[in-house]
């Protein structure tokens, strides 16, 4: 291990610890952050990063699926949708890229409205988005499976590929079909089938990245067996449907982050992607982070709990501002300080504990 392999491995760990914070105290961030790092083998946050500077480049689209309907009010929910629209802004500063939103119907008033509080132009036509600056795109998705693949094909077929797409708390099918919510219920006709798309572009060979909170959303496939073991309602026949199939999501993506909270993991993706570029600015700092929440909240998206008050998973305004300013600084602290600590770094290097433990 070189000195710079171990500094970017301890922001990696840093980063990895802040989003899985567990102030609700249940012990699901932990539980499904053991599987997850064990499926990656290296912090999560500095991995995904990692591939997708290798991946992304200037024009290249990204497609972002989101987008998860919560009873009972069959509202589009926050988590997710939020660490969606900074990413896009983010994918534009790193990589002058062009993001699209993949979502249900029911988030694209939000997609509109947030667009312009992250200082980009919004476009459906990916044509006019790949000529046109500081843009991002936005494809409603179906809701109906058969439709859906109709669509996903579509979309593949009449658009030049992605260099990468990225899940964020979008809901998966379970091994019979089904998508399930968080307390075990089916909620099938209310979600959008993106995950259809994400595994269509997954075997053509592009690189694919899902984030999630609890295993009932896409790519958490991936370390399915322990999810099943530890997570509640995820075993087959734990739903509170007919299916049998339990909520975990079938599906299974390359490259894994979970959080506790969908959003956490994707702002420590973005935190990570700023460290490695040196580029501050590509992480949202805490008045983007409140604008784009009060705006999301005012646009229709509620919290986990039913709220259009501005909340993410039951966590305030305030805490998420807080985690952004928390993430902020530490990645602030590294770009400004690096190798200041040279000489401690090569000796502890030297020691070898890092390379026999990773």
């Amino acid at each position: 291990m070189t000195k710079k392999e171990l500094t970017i491995l301890q922001m990696g760990e840093n980063l990895d610890a802040l989003m899985n914070l567990d102030p609700r105290g249940y012990g699901i961030s932990r539980i499904l952050y053991n599987g997850s790092r064990a499926y990656t083998g290296r912090p999560l946050t500095v991995n995904a990063a990692e591939r997708l500077i290798s991946a992304v480049g200037k024009g290249d689209f990204v497609y972002i699926i989101t987008g998860f309907i919560l009873m009972p009010h069959k509202a589009p929910e926050m988590d997710g949708m939020v660490g969606s629209m900074l990413l896009a802004r983010s994918l534009v500063q790193a990589f002058d890229a062009k993001p699209v939103i993949i979502c249900p119907i029911d988030c694209k008033p939000a997609v509109e409205s947030c667009a312009r509080v992250a200082g980009l132009h919004l476009y459906e036509d990916l044509e006019a988005l790949e000529k046109l600056p500081l843009s991002m795109g936005i494809i409603p998705f179906s809701k109906d499976k058969a439709l859906a693949h109709k669509q996903a094909d579509q979309i593949i077929s009449q658009n030049k590929l992605p260099a990468a797409v990225i899940s964020i708390e979008a809901p998966g099918a379970n091994q019979a079909g089904e998508y399930h919510n968080a307390a075990g219920n089916n909620v099938t006709e209310l979600e959008a089938k993106t995950d259809i798309l994400f595994c269509k572009l997954k075997e053509k060979g592009i690189l694919n990245i899902a984030i999630g909170d609890l295993g009932n959303e896409i790519g958490m496939g991936a370390f399915g067996n322990h999810i099943r073991r530890y997570i509640p309602y995820a075993d087959d026949k734990q739903c509170k449907c007919d299916c049998q199939g339990g909520i975990l999501a079938a599906s299974k993506a390359d490259h894994i982050i979970t959080a506790t909270v969908s959003d956490w993991g994707c702002y420590g993706m973005i935190a990570a992607l700023a460290y490695l570029k040196k580029d501050i600015n590509i992480f949202q700092n805490g008045r983007m982070e409140k604008d784009i929440m009060k705006t999301a909240s005012r646009s229709g998206l509620v919290d986990m709990n039913g709220s259009f008050l501005p909340g993410i998973d039951g966590f305030s305004l305030r805490m998420n501002v807080d985690m952004v300013r928390l993430m902020r600084d530490c990645i602030r602290f590294g770009i400004e300080n690096e190798g200041r600590f040279q000489e401690w770094s090569e000796e502890v290097v030297k020691k070898g504990f890092y390379s026999k433990s990773i």
